[in-house]
């Protein structure tokens, strides 16, 4: 209920599940854990700068300890029960562990090994960008990221489109 109230953007539900673990007696590394997760897991790309954040409550959180950790608690979970959510890259990851799984491998393309005498050095190049294979043979062409309609992801992909010299779509 905890993660779900913050996964669904409702603070109040959020803190209300909150203090019920804090009254029973629930170890602050497990609260910790969870928030952890749900900022990478729910929140990721959407606001990117939360894991730092969420890191600084923690810490707090397990120096001064109980009653006092309630507040830094308190304030990242609101934060983060308000913040704008995308699981885009953990999707991404999950679908390329799944290939893998499934045996879809190939081998690291010789350009892009550092030994490699065709090897191209990106920051040589405008942008720090050069069009190359990065991907196995078989898997060239495979998406695994597919970007979420938020502020964040939408300019990570324009700078991302601008770098390759491509039109903003």
């Amino acid at each position: 209920a905890f993660i779900e109230s913050m996964k669904h953007t409702e603070p109040d539900a959020t803190l209300y599940y909150l203090a019920r673990m804090l009254i029973a007696g629930e170890d602050v590394k497990y609260i910790a854990r969870r928030i952890c997760v749900c900022a990478s897991e729910d929140i990721g790309l959407a606001n990117p700068g939360i894991g730092p954040r969420v890191m600084a409550a923690i810490s707090a959180a397990e120096l001064v300890g109980l009653p006092e950790a309630r507040i830094p608690l308190g304030e990242i979970v609101v934060e983060m029960a308000l913040s704008p959510k995308s699981n885009s890259s953990h999707l991404a990851l999950d679908a390329a562990l799944n290939d893998i799984h499934k045996g879809n491998t190939g081998n690291v393309p010789d350009n892009i090994k550092t030994s490699s005498t065709t090897y191209l050095y990106p920051h040589d190049y405008p942008n720090d960008w050069v069009k190359q294979n990065y991907m196995p043979k078989n898997l060239i062409g495979k998406k695994y990221y597919i970007p979420k309609n938020n502020k964040v992801e939408e300019n990570l992909n324009k700078l991302h489109k601008e770098m390759r010299n491509e039109k903003w779509k």
